[in-house]
């Protein structure tokens, strides 16, 4: 089933595809949204249960749809779910195509909308065509599990954070989470009230102030334009600090939960610390991060070896009608962000509208 000129085919309708949907309305394209669940709400709904934006309502919000309530708030995982449904329900009633339950499976160049369009071929066997296509799987779709020694012989649950929901997901009384970012000490702290925890990481934690000032640090952003600042290209983003009103450095202060340098390795239901010592443990988790999720565009040739996109603040250096959102870091610190993904869309959009094919 074709779709004409002045469409643009998004590959996701979570944030970041939903970013792009409305900037592409604002160009007078018709956006079609691929979407492989039944809803238009990204990887929210599968966050665990106490999950909560690290910016509050009033900077959390994609373009033309503010949060409704308090603006101080901090939006609970819930919250934003129902948000980006009311979102998407705005977005159809302007025009925006959503399809769900259309997961794709490849992406191959297509001659049909001129020099180079695409071919998209969904799961079920149903294919598309296109002249642009903006990958917009973003972030968070793909865990990243690092290979740790011993962790083939490891007698209990290693689980990722991306499956965990609340503290009964994980069982036993010792718990090893690895990482050092926002996700595992949240979690951390809050398996802390029930089990005993260890924070395991190569790195320390950085803890930065959550209200310098009185103020929530991303109204510090948007004042001196921090949030838009642009990056210089780098191999890896740097790591993101963890925001903190005071409370996880106070139980950490205060031996609610610790933290450790990296285990060398697991062997059998124990882990093996640096100096030697070793300690029974019964469930690791790993809150180690994601990486993109964009195995559908292995037959295009626009990826690297190890699945990263060929991509300059989320234009393709490979096919000029080919665009991404949501990646870690790809243009600004907020870019897979909610308060950020809306000013790299407007990018992107009007970065492939400007070529010919487009706009047929």
């Amino acid at each position: 089933m074709p779709v004409d000129n002045d469409h643009v085919l998004i590959v996701g309708a979570g944030q970041s595809g939903l970013a792009a949907a409305h900037a592409a309305l604002e160009q007078g394209l018709r956006p079609v949204l691929l979407e492989s669940s039944d809803r238009a709400a990204g990887s929210w709904p599968r966050y665990y249960d106490s999950l909560a934006l690290f910016s509050p309502a009033r900077y959390s919000s994609l373009p033309g749809m503010a949060f409704d309530g308090d603006p101080e708030r901090y939006p609970r995982r819930d919250e934003v779910v129902a948000y980006l449904e009311r979102y998407a329900a705005a977005l159809a009633e302007r025009g925006a195509e959503l399809r769900t339950g259309a997961r794709v499976e490849a992406v191959r160049p297509s001659n049909e909308h001129g020099e180079r369009g695409f071919l998209v071929r969904l799961t079920d066997g149903r294919e598309l065509t296109a002249p642009a296509l903006i990958a917009a799987t973003g972030s968070f779709d793909r865990p990243h599990r690092p290979v740790l020694p011993g962790l083939d012989t490891f007698t209990g649950p290693v689980l990722h954070v991306a499956d965990y929901r609340r503290p009964a997901s994980l069982p036993g009384e010792r718990v090893v989470v690895v990482g050092a970012g926002n996700s595992a000490v949240q979690v951390a702290h809050e398996l802390a009230a029930e089990r005993r925890v260890t924070l395991a990481g190569r790195a320390p934690i950085r803890f930065v102030e959550q209200r310098p000032l009185g103020r929530d640090l991303h109204f510090w952003f948007r004042a001196t334009g921090f949030d838009r600042l642009p990056l210089a290209r780098a191999e890896a983003p740097p790591a993101s600090p963890v925001l903190d009103d005071g409370r996880y450095r106070r139980a950490l202060r205060e031996g609610r939960y610790a933290r450790r340098t990296m285990f060398t390795r697991l062997d059998g239901d124990h882990v093996v610390w640096p100096d030697g010592g070793r300690e029974r443990v019964d469930a690791v988790l790993l809150a180690t991060g994601y990486r993109p999720n964009l195995s559908y565009l292995a037959d295009l040739g626009a990826l690297t070896a190890d699945g990263h996109p060929r991509q300059r603040h989320g234009r393709s250096l490979t096919h000029p009608g080919l665009g991404y959102l949501g990646l870690e870091w790809q243009r600004t610190p907020s870019s897979n962000t909610l308060r950020g993904v809306g000013s790299d869309a407007r990018r992107v959009v009007a970065a492939l509208t400007r070529h010919p094919r487009t706009r047929g």
